[in-house]
């Protein structure tokens, strides 16, 4: 059975920082997140009434 490979450096993964190898490599994939460098597939824009509650007179 192949071992599991940390998606950020390639070493084995350690069960307590699964699926990164430490928390090093977690934090630095956390980080990317932050800094939004990575995206989801989707609409580019967001409209500005969302989650804008109806008008109710």
């Amino acid at each position: 059975m192949p071992t599991a490979k940390c998606p950020e450096c390639g070493k084995p993964v350690d069960q307590k920082s699964r699926p990164f190898c430490s928390k090093r490599c977690a934090d630095l994939d956390l980080g990317r997140w932050f800094n939004e460098e990575y995206t989801l597939p989707g609409d580019s824009e967001i409209p500005d009434d969302v989650g804008m509650p109806e008008d109710r007179d």
